[in-house]
């Protein structure tokens, strides 16, 4: 079946930043935390690792979309029994951020460059996780464009997907076309780890992929087999200096899309 093109979103994006010549666009589970919070629910809470990677290499090989096996991952979590402030609770414990993303988020703060959260995941548990690692302020000032969830009155819970008619359930390349219309569009930074990211993949100026431990390189291997240029990172403070060197005019698109962070 064939993504829509523009599918219809349930809820509201942003206003985009028409006036800033850079703009980051990240992925938050995995890629701004170093374990992805959903992948960490599903292995430790619901019907464990060895399902839930199965599950993603079948998003890989296309035999499913990444809207219902996500729904399957965290159906598993409720029928187990876990209520959503026992998730968010758990997630404020123990997810932990990229050691580098702090100093990366204040320079392009520092610069005057938005960060976006474009996430797969629901921005309750990202807010939550969020204002613990980073601090109230910054959480507040942080845009984030995710799915949603619905808490039923007994605890239990849903999600609510952005794009319930794309099989990305939400399909983050509607948040970088937008720029991509804009008569002087800004240089795009997007920064991905997983099968999340693919339908944003291809839109990106320069694309990001945060290499992952494990074999867990979902991202980099889509991009490795539909030949989509990107740079590996292993954290936001080797990704600094490829987003300075651009910023700066040391260094085009074009010196580093492809390249590879050792």
């Amino acid at each position: 079946m064939s993504e829509p093109i523009n599918p219809e979103s349930t809820l509201l994006y942003p206003p985009i930043h028409k006036d800033k010549k850079f703009v980051v666009l990240s992925d938050w589970d995995g890629t701004i935390t170093t374990y992805d919070s959903n992948d960490y629910m599903t292995d430790n809470y619901g019907f464990g690792k060895e399902k839930r990677r199965q599950g993603n290499l079948d998003i890989l090989a296309g035999k499913d979309t990444f809207r219902d096996g996500f729904r399957k991952m965290l159906e598993s979590v409720v029928a187990n029994g876990h209520l959503f402030e026992d998730c968010k609770r758990i997630l404020r414990r123990d997810i932990k951020l990229d050691p580098g993303f702090k100093d990366f988020y204040a320079w392009c703060k520092e610069h005057d460059i938005p960060v976006i959260i474009v996430s797969s995941g629901m921005a309750p548990l990202i807010r939550a996780v969020l204002s613990n690692l980073v601090g109230e302020k910054d959480a507040s000032e942080i845009e984030i464009v995710a799915n949603e969830a619905i808490v039923h009155e007994d605890g239990t819970w849903d999600i609510q997907f952005r794009h319930p008619s794309s099989g990305f359930g939400h399909d983050k390349s509607q948040s970088i076309l937008p720029y991509r219309a804009l008569e002087s569009p800004p240089t795009l930074f997007f920064f991905g780890d997983g099968v999340s990211d693919i339908s944003a993949a291809k839109h990106a100026d320069v694309l990001f992929v945060k290499e992952k431990p494990g074999g867990e390189n979902d991202l980099a291997a889509y991009c490795i087999r539909e030949r989509i240029k990107h740079v590996l990172f292993q954290d936001f403070s080797t990704a600094l200096s490829v987003v300075q060197s651009i910023v700066e005019s040391k260094k085009t698109v074009e010196d580093v899309v492809g390249s590879s962070l050792a």
